[in-house]
């Protein structure tokens, strides 16, 4: 083995110690009631991989729950780890490899400008002809044509080199992106996980509330409660007043507006025209509630000013209370009014869909079907 393989080898030997090293010290800190922490690897992350299954499949309580953004933040960490282990075995490598293109360039250079003097016609022709005989003269020929040979080497190993390098380069650049995307998943899991501790204040009949509510609106947009048609309404038209408090599968005053087209849901955003609102929730949990981003035409179901108390999509909320982890619609209230008006002109109907669990009672809903295959729906008002 020549003295740069010895080298190589190593620096391959040390860094895989080294990403050992830090498997193990990963292994330490998670092996308090942490049925992963024993293994390693591929292994470690397919063990946190079936827990996090394991546990999506269980029984939705909040300890439940909270285990499961445990694997999950858990199986990111462990991830990031094998991230920057990899760009720390690239980074030594790029290093070699950048002093060995470094000394390759400065060798060609130094050769090329030789062989061009001795390439020039003239040179090789005097070169030949002072040779002092016929063997003289063909070893001469012959030691060119080595030199020429070499240099032709020289440069393929040059260009490999350089390819190489580029292309870890590139390889450590996307490892980098992938580095920052899991920082951000493991950020959102920790924030998702705090949020819900904060609205439940780890107590399980709360989180009990909360999941009964969502999954009463689910049931009752499914079709499942009961509807009177009212009669046609145009654009608009009040079409009756959101509950003041709490009421059957609803915590606390709020619209729930809904758009479907024929089985499927619509995000609402499309829908609803460009107006100013606020959020009842700050900044920092905007990726838990969910922001909304209106950019249709129909005017709104509620007086100005707006207040949105959940986005449409999967939110951290929706993921955390709703079987299928996703907001079917967008949560609001108004500032000045309780009125509801239709958004499109069509046929309004009323319906109910009685609740169980912690919010006992009616959850009322009005329906308008605007003829061109779209439904909306307004949960948890009076229709009138």
């Amino acid at each position: 083995m020549t003295h740069n393989g010895k080298k190589f080898f190593l620096f391959i030997f040390s860094s895989i110690i080294f990403s050992l090293g830090g498997f193990l010290l990963i292994g330490k800190v998670l092996a308090i009631d942490d049925p992963c922490a024993s293994k390693s690897g591929s292994d470690k992350v397919d063990c946190y991989d079936s827990q996090i299954s394991q546990l999506s499949s269980q029984a939705k309580t909040l300890s439940n729950q909270i285990a499961q953004y445990d694997a999950q933040i858990k199986l990111t960490t462990l991830k990031i780890t094998q991230t920057q282990d990899q760009i720390a075995l690239l980074g030594g490598r790029i290093t070699q490899l950048g002093d060995s293109l470094t000394s390759l360039t400065a060798a060609f250079s130094s050769r090329a400008v030789e062989t061009y003097k001795l390439s020039r016609f003239e040179n090789n022709f005097i070169f030949i002809l002072s040779a002092s005989d016929i063997t003289d003269a063909a070893s001469r020929l012959h030691y060119l044509q080595k030199i020429q040979e070499e240099d032709r080497n020289l440069l393929e190993k040059l260009q490999t080199a350089q390819t190489t390098y580029e292309g870890q380069k590139a390889d450590q650049e996307t490892l980098q992106k992938q580095l920052q995307s899991q920082k951000t998943l493991l950020d959102n899991q920790k924030r998702d996980k705090a949020n819900l501790l904060s609205i439940t204040q780890n107590n399980e009949n709360t989180f009990a509330k909360l999941r009964d509510e969502a999954a009463a609106e689910l049931a009752a947009v499914s079709g499942l409660g009961k509807e009177t048609y009212l009669r046609d309404v145009n654009t608009g038209d009040i079409i009756g007043n959101v509950i003041s408090s709490a009421s059957g599968c609803s915590s606390g005053r709020h619209l729930h507006f809904e758009v479907h087209n024929g089985s499927s849901v619509e995000d609402p955003n499309n829908y609803l025209s460009s107006i100013s609102f606020t959020y009842s929730y700050n900044a920092d949990q905007y990726g838990y509630y969910g922001t909304i981003n209106p950019h249709g035409s129909w005017p709104w179901p509620m007086n100005q000013p707006i207040e949105v108390n959940q986005g449409y999509g999967s939110t951290g909320f929706a993921r955390d209370f709703y079987s299928n982890k996703f907001h079917q619609g967008i949560d609001m209230d108004s500032g000045s009014s309780t009125q509801v008006r239709a958004v499109h002109s069509g046929k309004l109907y009323g319906g109910s869909y009685q609740c169980g669990g912690r919010y006992p009672g009616t959850l009322l809903y009005a329906k308008v079907d605007n003829g061109d295959g779209t439904n909306v729906w307004y949960l948890h008002m009076i229709p009138q």
